[in-house]
């Protein structure tokens, strides 16, 4: 195994924030990555089967799903999409999420970019080898027309409550052209919860626009430009969700799990805690700001990816700060909330690595990935 060691940046706070943090910061200063795997193409998802047998399994953005056994990557794929999927840019396999009740029923889905640059969540089923999924399985759930190349959003999570929720994008070009963001009859720009224990969906009964003319039901969250990756908190329900920005600012959004959905993350009306429609003087009512957010003149940094909260054992001292990252910079935040409920982050390392993605194993332990070197790495203390 490789270890990187990493360095914890010297920060400038607020005395207050300073006081608080200390122990904590003083904490994680040393953390570490811990090489896992190398030799991957383009990683863009880290899961697990949930199933006990502590793989992971790798999404490649070119339509591969590979897995890593006892730290091997395996030399056959679990699956290849490649023929099903245009790849490239922000295009290509993008989603995987295990269905929940996995051991009984072998079911896992995918969200991927067809020949066509359209999106498709579908659902494929394993074969008699657990390291094997049936490529003639797959059944079709949902299309959504994507009227450009970028901003398809990909995530894929099983929530608490067991159903499957998906993050879509606006569509692409800049701005918002179609204003899909603020427009609740259409899918893009969104946040879907559906149900997918029948084909092709459900619409769970409690999902706030169902009935809602003009509204389509399978909409959970709306306002977001591209929601690269969100994740639950495992002990909390809690959903964070980053939405990668325009060209002023990043920003992660948050949904308490006792939440009955419907939250305006502000898209395009804001980009983060600014307007961008109109530039000045925008209505903010109705809108739920971000709890995190930072400017790419102040960083460097312009491509939000989400993380998880940890959960694991390894590092105490990180348990129950929330992890993301910048592609574009390499850094790493840990946030956490403070008992007068404001979020507050600050930058855990530095690296030269483009951060694709990040992962947690069964145990709660967390990885992440580095897009162009196709490495995967995991945190440890």
């Amino acid at each position: 195994m490789v270890l990187l060691t990493i360095a914890l940046r010297s920060i400038s706070l607020p005395l207050m924030i300073l006081t608080a943090l200390l122990g904590f910061l003083a904490a994680a200063r040393g953390q570490q990555l811990q090489e896992v795997a190398t030799g991957l193409k383009r990683p863009v998802v880290i899961t697990t089967a949930g199933d006990a047998s502590g793989r992971l399994f790798i999404a490649e953005q070119r339509g591969l799903i590979r897995i890593i056994a006892d730290g091997t990557v395996l030399a056959e794929p679990f699956l290849d999409l490649r023929s099903l999927i245009s790849s490239g840019g922000e295009r290509g396999l993008l989603g995987l999420a295990f269905h929940p009740d996995y051991q009984e029923s072998g079911f896992f889905f995918v969200d991927y970019t067809d020949r066509a640059g359209n999106t498709v969540i579908a659902r494929y089923r394993v074969t008699d080898n657990p390291n094997i999924a049936d490529p003639s399985s797959a059944a079709i759930l949902l299309q959504v027309e994507q009227p450009f190349a970028n901003h398809n959003g990909g995530q894929l999570a099983f929530g608490p409550d067991g159903y499957l929720y998906i993050g879509l994008g606006d569509g692409g070009a800049g701005g918002d052209p179609f204003g899909a963001g603020q427009d609740l009859g259409k899918l893009l720009g969104k946040i879907l919860r559906i149900d997918v224990d029948s084909l092709p969906y459900r619409i769970p009964p409690d999902n706030p626009f169902l009935g809602t003319e003009g509204a389509r039901g399978e909409i959970w969250a709306w306002g977001l430009r591209n929601p690269w990756r969100f994740s639950f908190d495992r002990e909390s329900g809690d959903l964070f969700i980053a939405d990668v920005g325009q060209d002023a600012a990043e920003e992660v959004d948050f949904q308490t799990a006792s939440s009955s959905g419907g939250e305006n993350y502000g898209w395009n009306i804001m980009e983060a805690d600014l307007c961008f429609e109109p530039a000045g003087g925008c209505r903010r009512q109705g809108l739920t700001p971000p709890i995190l957010s930072y400017r790419h003149d102040s960083l460097g940094g312009r491509s939000v990816t989400g993380g998880f909260v940890y959960r694991g054992r390894r590092i105490p001292a990180l348990t129950g700060a929330y992890l993301f990252a910048d592609f574009v910079s390499g850094r790493v935040w840990a946030a956490r909330q403070s008992a007068d409920g404001v979020w507050e982050s600050d930058v855990l390392w530095t690296s030269s690595l483009s951060i694709s993605t990040f992962g947690e194993d069964e145990a709660g332990e967390l990885y992440l990935a580095d897009y162009a070197a196709g490495t995967i790495y995991r945190v440890v203390p």
